[in-house]
């Protein structure tokens, strides 16, 4: 078996205190375990909080990338156990679809070529090897850039064999042989996702866990039931589309079957037949075909071809004539051929029939006729170096009436005789044509290029930066804005008449409607994708009624305040429209009323979940389906799941007990619809969104997910997870690394936006010192040295004792909408530092006995869903409770007294001040180059001023901030806090004479830093007048002040009381201090004021 989280050996590491974690996992784990404690049951009446995570792909051994998504549900379902609620949290396993068939077959192609194990030839995946059985098909355009890697090659490189990465994955040599047969990663797999995700401490129901495929006769007869659902509903229908299609595996390749290109579809262009009037040269081969013969110009805006004045290929390219349909020859690239190919354009499906080799240089100069050309009865064909044979056909229209390159092309060819005879081009190819208006712009005019490329005073066609801009001015604008000058639509719109000139062009045979990928797609079979015209089973998403119900779901479904979650959704509701959900190949469950087909992987996966309610009574704990002593699965009819899932009457002859299926009722009843669904960001655009589609369809509104939390993918140490490069930890190496408690306290950190996270090493490394060493600390005052101090609590007990509530109902907001950075921040960085300033503030009289205790406890609490095993072991053998941490329910604390801790802040505030003003007066004085060194200096006396409420301009300041606060009920952006404020300063008396410099730099640098402090302690900072009595404080804390400075004589006093002390100001927060000072030598002493303004 592949390693997974235990014990490590790290030769010549200390890792006393990594091991001690490791031994609080075991333990703990064993606890759980044994008290059944993530087992969860319906318990009506009881709250109860139901989350889930997309099953992963079963095809190799979980990562990091996989544990920090699949940490946020289990941080979740952790609070709300600690909650008190009652907690599901199942996880399954996806096998359904070509990727773990894939890779079976391309070990048993390595091995069949290679030997067993492999004696790979040493330029071995240093070439792109055909693999499709296909004529003719070119796996990569052969005008790719040397050197430039795919995505699908950067994560590979040279290595990464089918064999090479099961080697890699600890599996035994002599295993790897076995994974020829795609049943035996669903065999091995699972039970390591399982065994990791355990390791990890996961509260997950493992009773209702499973895998896909019809291997699980249960979950196989869940999806044929989902599936005569939605035809029930008219939701599946049969028809041809076109989708994008792996040729080596045979049928559509969907995201979740691709290497590279997820979420890539097809681009529709118009191809435009040109008809070859002469055939000199090569061509003269294809002269028996006359009037058949074809150049075809593969076009996004088919209502200029009115306006062509020639056509462009790319001299040094690769071309080809290829057999079409009724005896036609089609000049194109040889991208564009395989294309076509699949889209009964070709004599045979999926066969392309290439006549004759061509390149550019052989098309230099042909005659072609337009079908919409008037103007010419001839058009040539010309070279453009910018052309591309992995887009299209290789051959483009010249529009240069509308298009800045086209213009620009053209005017270079007129104007260089040279450039004309380095390409074998006549003058009279060239010099004849002039601009065809076809449309009117606003602003541009019938001939927007000129006019657009005299604007950017455009050179040549190498000005790529001036041309990129000249399009973005007239392409959209042309589109949107345009009207037809020439034609039968001439006078109409131009978005009005694209369509019915395309149609015109269609039947009259002038132009094939054609597809490729809008990206490259590369299948996990190895091969690059292409559009295919097939015959398919499609969902009839965008549906107009099933759209609606679905925005309605979203609408009311919670997305944890992530604005860019829903706008994502809404987005992908936008576009998506049908969804081809049946494949001819790979594991999974066949269409019930059509077993010629597989159900596609990413449509036997929408809602699975819930299957999970059910699942353990089904399975009765064994994920394959293979205990069938409860339930047979033939007993599972369409009528039993309707009725289970609470859309239909008892079935009356099912042969299963009453009391099954009314268990199996109450269980869905209970835990439906789910609170949380948690995934990446990618799953957007398909599975989550194909989610909330099919529970509309399926249940009612009260049934409808709850709640979709998203992420964002996890880089390793600030740079992307990439095997080939080494950054990679799969899941079982990060836990004995660090322990699964270092591990999650690095995810918790590792961020919480829809960006891309960081798992840093450092953090993680660092979480196994904090966590032994907060261990062992508790166990010393409250066991080994316990705190013996009790009674009436000090001023600094009562400032520390606000200050555990505020941190732990800021951290318990925080777990509430997910965000479990801040969690982490608030309730263990923050609560530790103002358990550090406490013991610091105790000094010899010692800490509160209660007040640490209450400490321990509310962070051995708040810190359990991060780190549940170190937790346990407080909560057990430190703290001495009965029980266990995580599910011993939330700190029950009073609300903190914000006016005493507002004083601590104030207190320790004015303390930071003062000890980096004494310091800096006693520091010594640099020396002189001449005579002798500076007397060192001593502050001897402290001299305090408070002004307990703001007067002059800080007051008007304060008032016009809190209006504009209470007004508009947020803080105001600078641009509105500098107007207002200023306008304030000119409207009062007192203000009204303020220079603008002291506007500038005194008044607005204020009302900011203000208006800050409001947003982060709240708007009661924008009180004229101090809370805090800070007289009273600083006097009652004298001690305290003389014991950390190290200064026996230090006074407070009222700035109305302040008699001659030399005081410009203060203010709240900010008291006027004056030092005393006396030299080392005894000299007359000085008196000099320093200022603490912030």
């Amino acid at each position: 078996m592949a390693k997974g989280g235990g014990k490590k050996e790290d030769a010549g590491k200390n890792t006393q205190r990594r091991d001690f974690l490791l031994e609080c996992q075991e333990k703990a784990q064993a606890k759980w375990r044994d008290a059944k404690t993530f087992e969860a049951k319906a318990e009506p009446g009881k709250p109860k909080f139901y989350g889930n995570f997309p099953y992963p792909y079963m095809n190799g051994l979980l990562h990091l990338g996989h544990a920090f998504s699949l940490s946020k549900l289990e941080f979740a379902a952790a609070y709300h156990r600690l909650k008190g609620e009652n907690v599901l949290f199942p996880q399954g396993f996806h096998c359904t679809g070509m990727p773990i068939k894939a890779c079976a077959d391309k070990l048993k192609r390595e091995i069949a070529l290679y030997g067993c194990p492999p004696n790979y030839p040493e330029n071995f995946g240093m070439e792109k090897k055909k693999e499709a059985e296909t004529e003719e098909v070119a796996l990569e355009p052969k005008n790719k850039a040397k050197g430039k890697k795919s995505k699908a090659q950067a994560k590979q490189g040279r290595g990464a064999t089918q064999y090479e990465i099961l080697q890699k994955s600890g599996i035994p040599e002599n295993e790897i042989p076995s994974f020829q047969e795609s049943l035996h990663w669903l065999e091995y797999f699972p039970p390591l996702a399982k065994r990791d995700i355990e390791a990890m401490g996961c509260g997950v129901d493992w009773r209702r866990s499973f895998i896909t495929t019809d291997v699980n006769p249960y979950y196989d007869s869940f999806v044929r039931w989902q599936f005569w659902k939605l035809k029930e509903l008219g939701k599946v229908i049969k028809d041809k589309r076109h989708a994008v299609y792996s040729p080596l595996d045979g049928q559509p390749c969907a995201d979740h079957d691709r290497a590279t290109g997820e979420g890539v579809g097809p681009q529709e262009y118009t191809l435009i037949k040109m008809r070859v009037l002469e055939f000199p040269g090569k061509l003269s081969e294809l002269a028996q075909h006359e009037g058949k013969v074809f150049m075809l110009a593969a076009t996004l805006r088919p209502e200029t071809m009115y306006g062509q004045t020639n056509a462009w290929v790319l001299p040094d390219g690769a071309y080809g004539a290829y057999q079409g349909l009724n005896g036609e020859i089609y000049v194109i690239s040889e991208h564009s051929a395989r294309n076509l190919a699949y889209q009964d354009q070709s004599p045979e499906f999926g066969k392309t029939a290439k006549i004759l080799d061509l390149t550019g240089h052989d098309l230099m100069g042909v005659p072609l006729k337009s079908p919409l050309g008037e103007k010419y009865d001839a058009i040539y064909v010309l070279p453009l170096l910018t052309v591309s044979l992995s887009k299209g056909t290789g051959v483009v229209t010249s529009v240069p009436s509308d298009s800045p390159d086209d213009y620009m092309g053209l005017s270079d060819l007129k104007k260089k005789a040279k450039l004309r005879e380095k390409f074998g081009i006549k003058d009279e190819h060239v010099l004849p044509f002039e601009v065809v208006p076809v449309l009117t712009i606003p602003e541009f005019g019938d001939a927007a290029a000129e006019k657009v490329c005299a604007m950017l005073k455009i050179q040549s066609q190498n000005d790529k930066t001036k041309l990129e801009e000249a399009k973005k001015m007239t392409y959209l604008k042309g589109f949107t804005e345009g009207v037809m000058t020439v034609g039968k639509y001439a006078g109409q719109k131009v978005q009005d008449a694209k369509p019915l000139i395309k149609q015109d062009l269609l039947s009259s045979g002038d132009a094939i409607v054609y597809f490729e990928p809008e990206k490259q797609v590369m299948s996990r079979s190895g091969d690059e994708c292409v559009v295919a015209l097939t015959d398919q089973w499609y969902l009839q998403y965008g549906e107009e009624g099933w759209l609606e119900k679905t925005r309605d779901c979203l609408a009311d479904m919670s997305v944890f305040e992530m604005d860019e979650v829903r706008n994502a959704f809404k987005h992908t509701l936008g576009w998506m429209r049908q969804w081809a959900c049946s494949r001819s190949f790979g594991l999974g469950t066949l269409m019930p009323w059509d077993e010629e087909y597989l159900i596609e992987s990413l449509s036997d996966s929408t809602v699975y979940m819930a299957y999970y309610t059910v699942a353990h009574v089904l399975q009765r704990g064994e994920m394959y389906g293979k205990d069938q002593s409860e339930v047979k699965p033939e007993s599972l009819t369409n009528a039993v799941w309707d009725y289970v899932f609470g859309l239909g009457d008892l079935p009356a002859d099912s042969g299963i007990p009453t009391e099954t299926l009314d268990a199996m009722k109450a269980e869905f009843d209970y835990w439906y619809p789910f609170d949380l669904r948690v995934s990446g960001k990618d799953l957007i655009q398909n599975h989550l969104t194909f989610s909330l589609y099919n529970h509309t369809a399926i249940w009612p509104k009260e049934k409808w997910p709850r709640g979709m939390r998203c992420n964002g993918h996890l880089m390793l140490n600030n740079e992307k997870m990439s095997k080939s490069t080494g950054n990679f930890k799969t899941l079982g190496e990060a836990i004995q690394e660090y322990s699964a408690d270092g591990m999650r306290f690095a995810l918790a950190d590792a961020g919480d936006s829809m960006e891309d996270a960081n798992f840093v090493h450092d953090t993680a490394n660092a979480a196994i010192l904090r966590l032994t060493k907060e261990c062992d600390w508790m166990d010393e005052v409250l066991n080994t040295s316990p705190c013996s101090r009790t009674g009436d609590l000090t001023f600094h007990d009562q400032v520390f004792k606000s200050a555990i509530s505020l941190c732990a109902g800021k951290c318990i907001k925080a777990y509430e909408i997910m965000l479990f950075r801040e969690a982490l921040q608030t309730g263990f960085y923050q609560l530790q530092s103002a358990r550090d300033e406490y013991r610091f503030q105790c000094g010899q009289e010692g800490m509160h006995a209660d007040l640490i205790r209450t400490f321990c406890e509310v962070q051995t609490k708040l810190l359990a869903p991060f780190c549940p095993h170190t937790m346990e072991h407080v909560w057990c053998s430190v703290l001495k409770m009965e029980g266990q941490v995580v599910n011993s329910g939330l700190p029950s604390l009073p609300e903190p007294d914000l006016l005493v801790y507002q004083s601590g802040k104030f207190m320790e505030g004015v303390l930071s001040d003062l000890r980096s003003s004494v310091q800096k007066a006693q520091a010594p004085p640099k020396k002189k180059k001449k005579g002798p060194a500076m007397p060192k200096m001593k502050v001897t006396g402290i001299r305090l001023v408070v002004g307990p409420e703001y007067t002059g301009w800080r007051r008007v300041a304060i008032e016009s901030l809190a209006k504009m606060h209470s007004e508009s009920g947020s803080a105001p952006d600078n641009a509105t806090l500098e107007a207002t404020v200023l306008e304030a300063m000119q409207a009062n008396e007192e203000t009204k004479d303020m220079t603008k410099k002291d506007l500038k730099m005194l008044v607005l640098p204020f009302a900011k830093f203000m208006r800050d402090r409001a947003i982060s302690i709240g708007e009661e900072v924008l009180r004229t007048k101090s809370a805090v009595d800070e007289l009273t404080v600083l006097t009652d804390n004298l001690s305290y002040l003389k014991r950390v400075l190290k200064v026996e004589d230090i006074t407070v006093t009222d700035v109305s009381s302040k008699g001659d002390l030399d005081i410009k100001e203060a203010y709240p927060g900010n008291p006027g201090v004056v030092l005393v000072k006396e030299e080392d030598v005894p000299v007359e002493k000085k008196v000099e004021e320093m200022s603490l303004d912030k």
